[in-house]
């Protein structure tokens, strides 16, 4: 079907909705799926901390008859230690595919480039995909019909921003970004975006003004104001993004039945005040549990194919 799983962006249409379609089937029906990756074993590359991600991959691999061996960002100091291509060509003799997380998003394009096992783009600096094919698939169920949806992300234009683009222009959604002057997502990502968007009816919108955003939105979204790599920017930040913090009077602008949702983890009374967080609008745990679901779907989708070519 594919070979890696890097990019939304890289993804058909078909692909998108086959991995959503196939999500729901194993979160519906898990135990026609056990042991399917029996014998399979999944290196997993840290380079910054993590829970979800973790804990899902490794839980997914379990609940798929499958092995998991974790790897820090001290066993490998990816391209300093040693070179994403020869930690790829080392891997591909002992393991079945590998995910990494890491800050460099060229280091997980040279370890695809690098091994003959399939790759999982597991978090980058640029780019965050299975986070937001889980959040489309949780929105599928919550919602429904994915092309009458209106999603407005406020605050940091980064790789959460980033993926959610590609993700709705796959599904044919709209979407606002509201974030301050200077912290507008990648015009590459955008203009990728805005392409892939042309065969579905997507379409996009950048503003300044959080409140114009989240005019009659099906769903807010925000992540954290400095995400790692940045926290020494965070007391800066704080005073720049305090306008675009997630309260009741933002919410009050999107639809009544509009939901909010955050990749987490979060900084709360930061980009987000209990009174959302908490409230009954609130799917962000429902998204956190998704993110299993999907993900187990990606791996039986590339390990059982287990070699590039093959």
């Amino acid at each position: 079907m594919f070979e890696d799983f890097i990019s939304i962006h890289d993804l058909s249409l078909y692909q998108f909705s086959k991995i959503l379609d196939l999500t729901k089937q194993i979160k519906d029906h898990p135990q026609r799926f056990k042991n399917k990756l029996k014998n399979n074993i999944l290196a997993m590359i840290f380079e910054k901390p993590s829970l979800r991600t973790r804990v899902t991959f490794e839980v997914g691999m379990l609940e798929l008859g499958g092995k998991t061996i974790y790897l820090s960002p001290s066993d490998i100091q990816l391209g300093k230690r040693e070179s994403p291509y020869d930690v790829g060509r080392n891997l591909e003799r002992w393991v079945d595919g590998i995910i990494a997380r890491t800050f460099s998003h060229q280091h997980v394009i040279d370890l695809a480039k690098a091994c003959r096992m399939p790759v999982i783009n597991a978090l980058t600096d640029l780019l965050h995909p299975c986070q937001a094919m889980a959040d489309f698939f949780t929105l599928r169920e919550k919602k429904g019909d994915l092309q009458n949806l209106k999603l407005a992300f406020i605050g940091d234009g980064n790789n959460v921003c980033h993926s959610l683009l590609f993700a709705a222009a796959k599904a044919g959604s709209k979407m606002a970004v509201a974030t301050p002057a200077g912290y507008e997502p990648s015009p590459d990502i955008l203009r990728q975006a805005e392409e892939d968007g042309k065969e579905t009816g997507s379409r996009f919108h950048l503003t300044n003004s959080p409140l114009k955003a989240a005019q009659d939105a099906d769903v807010i979204y925000t992540d954290v104001w400095a995400s790692m790599g940045q926290k020494a920017e965070r007391e800066k930040r704080a005073k720049i993004f305090a306008p675009f913090q997630v309260n009741k009077e933002l919410m009050a602008q999107a639809k009544k039945d509009a939901v909010f949702m955050h990749c987490l983890p979060a900084h709360r009374g930061e980009e987000v005040a209990d009174e959302v967080i908490d409230s009954s609008q609130s799917i962000v745990y429902d998204q956190a549990e998704n993110r299993l679901h999907v993900q187990k779907i990606i791996m039986l989708l590339l390990l059982r194919k287990k070699t590039k070519n093959g």
